[in-house]
């Protein structure tokens, strides 16, 4: 879990990306938008991503078919700011093989609710024995 000694809230976002990944699998346009600020950025191996780049991959329907979370670490930045790590297994749509991404999400606290205002994807090497 890293340094934080708060399981409540390590569940807490673990839960909170389980509904991003969520809304991925099921094309829920609106649902990953709410999970997202609107200055969210996002760093991918094909450059950088705005809210509206994330949402919008979900225009033609769901960009996931299944995933699991593990490895999961957690890090507070500060009052009301997260930095959740992870080891991300998934399949896209229409895909046979499952990939794996190492994901960092910085989660920050606004108006009592946890808002993903940063997020970087880095693929595993292939031969990474993830």
């Amino acid at each position: 879990m890293g340094d934080n000694n708060d399981t409540n809230l390590l569940t807490e976002i673990i839960a909170l990306e389980h509904q991003v990944w969520d809304a991925l699998v099921s094309g829920d346009i609106n649902a990953d938008a709410a999970l997202l600020c609107d200055s969210f950025l996002g760093v991918y191996s094909d450059g950088f991503a705005q809210k509206a780049d994330h949402t919008g991959q979900l225009t033609s329907g769901p960009t996931v078919e299944s995933y699991t979370i593990s490895s999961c670490h957690l890090r507070t930045l500060g009052s009301g700011h997260v930095m959740f790590s992870y080891q991300a297994d998934f399949t896209r749509a229409g895909a046979q093989a499952s990939e794996t991404m190492y994901v960092t999400s910085v989660w920050a606290r606004r108006a009592g609710a946890w808002i993903n205002i940063f997020s970087q994807d880095t693929p595993a090497k292939p031969n990474d024995p993830a």
